[in-house]
């Protein structure tokens, strides 16, 4: 019990400062800021309730909001990952129906707040809850972070959220060379593989212009991608396995939010 406190503490203060780093980003001068030609493109294809991929967000890619990457990054999220698309038009996903509840709720989130700094917060938000396993909680994040829910709940049981999965089960299959697991990371249209937690590397490596950020010049030795050779990756989440003891029924989903939502009143 005292360490999901802690958990929960940290995840709050990590969300706080998430938010101020974003508040202080958007007040810098122009002049700082990069053209868009010249940032770096950064793709993180991943899934919900990848133990995997929640650690890549929760403790690595923020960061960039914080040491100010950011403003040489152009970030793309895409919330799908390995799940599969049913002949019938239905999505089967690799950690069971609360994987697909909330990739569908992340994309929701993005369509409703399509700038990178509106819409990584509550992502941020959501995967701090998924990993001490709170899935039924996620519309906490709304109150958590003083946003309208309308947009969101409205994408999610208009049946919109479906098609924006089929958009992004479009967008992953057609990756080259094809994704193998999840988190998978690509710097300027190269993926990054098992390095992936040096992400920071690529990108100050992959950067052209002149407002070198400090992250980047405080690098001893970037990586670069030349002569590059994957290796198996273990902290990944493979296309081909089954996450069994993570999937969860729709009863299961609708009890535990009945739950959730009775807590309210």
């Amino acid at each position: 019990m005292e360490a999901h406190r802690s958990n929960n503490r940290r995840s709050d203060a990590l969300l706080l400062l998430l938010l101020v780093s974003l508040a202080f980003a958007n007040l810098l001068p122009s002049s700082a800021v990069p053209a868009n030609n010249e940032k770096v493109e950064l793709s993180l294809y991943y899934e919900a309730l990848c133990p995997y991929c929640e650690n890549f967000i929760l403790n690595y890619l923020y960061k960039i909001f914080d040491n100010g990457l950011i403003s040489i990054v152009d970030l793309k999220l895409s919330p799908y990952g390995n799940a599969k698309i049913g002949s019938n038009g239905t999505i089967v996903c690799q950690h069971g129906e609360w994987e697909c509840v909330l990739n569908t709720v992340e994309a929701c989130a993005i369509h409703a707040w399509p700038v990178v700094s509106d819409h990584f917060p509550f992502i941020y938000c959501v995967e701090s809850l998924t990993a001490v396993g709170k899935y039924a909680e996620w519309e906490t994040c709304f109150q958590k972070l003083n946003l309208d829910p309308k947009p969101v709940t409205d994408c999610y049981n208009s049946g919109f959220g479906h098609e924006l999965d089929l958009q992004y089960a479009n967008e992953i299959n057609a990756l080259e060379p094809p994704h193998t697991y999840v988190p998978w990371v690509v710097v300027d249209g190269k993926p990054i593989y098992d390095d992936y937690i040096y992400f920071v590397s690529f990108i100050c490596n992959a950067y052209k212009g002149s407002n070198v950020p400090q992250a980047c010049l405080d690098l001893a030795e970037p990586v670069t991608t030349q002569n590059y050779i994957p290796k198996p990756a273990n902290n990944v989440c493979y296309k081909e396995e089954d996450y069994t003891k993570s999937k969860s029924t729709i009863s299961e989903i609708i009890s535990a939010t009945l739950a959730s939502w009775m807590q309210h009143f």
